[in-house]
């Protein structure tokens, strides 16, 4: 979208009264503008564009962007670049039309009236989302980025005419308040320049990159241009000398190439100065060359000629030819000490690879006619990236958290793996092997179990490196680990373990929930909940129009995490069920009111160590099976388990004794539970050992272990987290460990 004047009812005052800008206007507000790049489409597609051109022209009447020029002006060198793309009738047509819905006040239907689903689709996937339905400017815009990325996702074209629009606004940037200036350029050069680069439109990445620096630092792309400006000029002859002998060069082996000199973009020479801490006479690979040869052949022969007459820098060649970039770019990269001992960076491809490292995904496209003449083929375009969007989408409902998972995926730089049979695979920098589990399949990456990096077992946090050969471990009872969370780094890897978390946290939360409000509306007379069927469905709907919740399951998970109380929900459905001839059971009602002071509210949960998500066992005090305690339904974190003594508790209680049921220890718990210990031992050689064995001798594992910082020189306090199964347990371990030589004392705390 860009900037523009809102229309007038009268002579627009911004209408430029010079005759020569009015005339230049006017050329650039045609459609002749355009049509000379429209050679590529046959007659009846050209006609639909100027028909999308007519349209347009009508709903932007009146309006003016800042710098006076009809507002015309900007759909149409968006569509230019499309043009330049090469991109179909439906796409160029969306293109002159993409702020028509936003700025216009055009529906959707009446584009579907005019030009097609195809195009209004396209239209729509561009548009942003209505400001008045979000709170903050933030909300709002990582929905409406999540809207066209999904978009985007479904059809490519969307994105492309996004990087067309987008490109044009920061050439005209000028023509902006300065105080937008910042926000845009920031935008950019964090958002769209990435989304460039991941697609393969280098060209564009570059510019948006450039323009972007140019109006985030005017001062610094000043001061690095004129430096750029006075260099190229000391430097041309170096560069024309070494083009001449590299062609002679390769001319005397008899390989037909093309060779070309460039330059480095500003704001690369810039990322490299603030990243390396470089002046900028020291960053001495300012220029590159590029050697476009026929064939894949060609391109090794190249090198081997090119290191013959220039001397290579060490660990400066990448073969992106056998194993490409993520975006499909293929090239070979050396660099070599030329003349005057100047490294120059050689980048040697043929000509469709030029094309794709140019043009990226645009390069790819395919316009066809008749039935095929949505222009694309996703295998053709490689879109793994582009339909990875919708399973992070499909597991991640919130806007903000969508866009944290791909800003990840967004980043240029990657390293390249292989599988146990060989298969190259492509993962983002910092990866590990939960990463590469993910990346294989969702059902490896929520087994896995163990992983083998070269041969050799590594912990799953272990960052991958170019060429390691990964084996993954899977168990049918593993399940994703909330830990990982900490380390993962692509966003497919994120979003399924989140996914993952979630969904088990609301199954167990339901599961509570049934059980407290069932306990609950005992205490009002009621033995059972109504069933979940078509007669009860009134009933449920009344309630839930109380609670405010959306579904059964809902309102279920939201008691199971403390966000409701039992006590009140069940007092409401009680009314709800009188009213409809329910009568409630004075037996029950009598008993559970009599037995209601001898404990606390909503009934009791009896624990046996199964629970998950649902059911937490708090770390203050560490209860374990034989302690007294109490649970406490926090405020969205679900039932906490605290003992009865523990001063959280207490001070809880105090203030919100509401939210206290009562919860009992299973006759036989399933696993061990953490407590913690202290022990006080005479300082010595191998103290630490014996009280380690001691405790291992009264099957006690060690969970975690620390020391005082500052203890007196004759004895120390040892810290330990250890894991029981009960009271008795813990009695037994503590003996063991009172009985060991050189300790002093040992008691279970807090």
């Amino acid at each position: 979208m860009s900037a523009l004047v809102p229309p007038t009812t009268e002579q627009p005052a911004a209408t430029p009264p010079d005759v020569l800008a009015a005339a230049a206007n006017a050329a650039a507000a045609s459609f002749a503008a355009l049509e000379a790049r429209l050679d590529y489409l046959n007659p009846d597609d050209r006609e639909l564009v100027r028909r999308a051109y007519r349209f347009a022209d009508q709903a932007h009447l009146g309006q003016w962007r800042k710098n006076g020029e009809p507002y015309i002006t900007h759909p149409i060198a968006v569509a230019a670049q499309c043009a330049e793309w090469k991109l179909d009738a439906p796409a160029l047509m969306a293109a002159l039309l993409h702020d028509a819905m936003e700025d216009c006040g055009v529906t959707k239907l009446d584009l579907v009236e005019q030009f097609g689903a195809s195009v209004a689709e396209l239209v729509d996937g561009l548009t942003k989302l209505d400001k008045l339905q979000f709170t903050t400017r933030e909300e709002n815009q990582a929905e409406s980025f999540r809207k066209m990325l999904l978009a985007m996702a479904r059809d490519v074209r969307v994105i492309l005419i996004k990087l067309a629009d987008r490109t044009h606004n920061m050439r005209t940037m000028g023509d902006m308040p300065r105080s937008k200036w910042a926000r845009i350029s920031t935008e950019t050069l964090e958002i769209y320049a990435p989304i460039a680069h991941r697609l393969g439109l280098n060209q564009t990445y570059r510019e948006l990159q450039d323009l972007a620096f140019r109006h985030l630092q005017p001062w610094r792309y000043s001061v690095l241009a004129k430096a750029v400006g006075k260099a190229r000029h000391r430097r041309r002859d170096l560069i024309q000398k070494v083009q001449n002998e590299v062609e002679s060069s390769l001319a005397d082996a008899g390989l037909s190439a093309r060779v070309i000199g460039r330059e480095k973009t500003l704001y690369s020479i810039y990322r490299k100065m603030d990243d390396k801490h470089l002046s900028f006479a020291q960053v001495n690979d300012l220029y590159g060359v590029r050697v476009i040869v026929p064939n894949v052949v060609s391109c090794y022969t190249a090198m081997g000629l090119l290191h013959q007459l220039y001397k290579p820098v060490p660990g400066r060649f990448k073969d992106y030819i056998a194993m490409p970039k993520v975006n499909g770019y293929q090239s070979l990269h050396t660099t070599l000490v030329g003349p005057a001992s100047v490294n120059i960076e050689f980048q040697i491809r043929t000509e469709q690879m030029d094309l794709v490292a140019e043009a990226g995904v645009a390069a790819h496209w395919l316009y066809k006619q008749g039935e095929n003449a949505s222009g694309h083929e996703e295998d053709e375009l490689d879109s793994r990236w582009l339909q990875s969007l919708l399973d992070i989408q499909h597991e991640t409902r919130d806007a903000t958290e969508f866009w944290d998972h791909i800003k990840v995926d967004l980043a240029p730089d990657a390293v390249y793996v292989f599988t146990p049979k060989g298969q190259i695979m492509a993962l983002p920098q910092g990866a590990t092997t939960v990463d590469y589990a993910y990346a294989i399949h969702s059902n490896i990456g929520d087994h896995t179990v163990a992983a083998k990096v070269n041969g050799e077992q590594v912990p799953l946090r272990t960052e991958l490196s170019n060429g390691d050969v990964i084996e993954i471990i899977t168990a049918p009872v593993s399940s994703p680990n909330p830990a990982w969370l900490g380390f993962v780094r692509t966003g497919r890897a994120r979003s399924k373990i989140r996914h993952y978390l979630k969904t088990l946290a609301q199954n167990e939360s339901v599961s509570l929930g049934e059980k407290l409000l069932a306990q609950a509306l005992r205490s009002e007379g009621m033995d059972r909940l109504p069933a979940d069927n078509e007669e009860a469905h009134a009933t449920w709907d009344k309630l839930l129009r109380f609670t405010g919740n959306r579904s059964r399951e809902e309102l279920m998970t939201d008691i199971g995490l403390g966000k409701r109380v039992a006590s009140i929900v069940a007092k409401r459905l009680s009314s709800l069920l009188v009213a409809e001839g329910v009568k409630p059971d004075a037996l029950m009602l009598t008993r559970e009111r009599f037995t209601e002071h001898e404990k606390l509210s909503q009934g009791a949960v009896v624990l046996d160590g199964s629970e998950n998500a649902s059911i937490k066992f708090a770390t203050c005090c560490r209860p374990i099976p034989g302690d007294r305690v109490v649970g406490y339904l926090g405020r969205g974190e679900g039932l906490v388990v605290h003992t009865e003594d523990c001063g959280v508790a207490r001070r809880l209680q105090q203030k919100d004794a509401e939210r206290f049921i009562t919860v009992e220890w299973a006759d036989e718990p399933v696993r061990t539970f953490p407590v913690a210990i202290a022990v006080t031992v005479v300082n010595g050689k191998g103290v630490l050992a014996r009280v380690a064995s001691s405790l291992a001798a009264a099957e006690a594992d060690i969970v975690h272990m620390g020391m005082a910082e500052e203890s007196a020189q004759d004895a120390t306090e040892l810290r330990f987290v250890i894991t029981v199964r009960d009271r008795t347990h813990l009695d037994n371990v503590l003996r063991h460990v009172r009985r060991t030589p050189s300790v002093l004392r040992v008691a279970r705390t807090q």
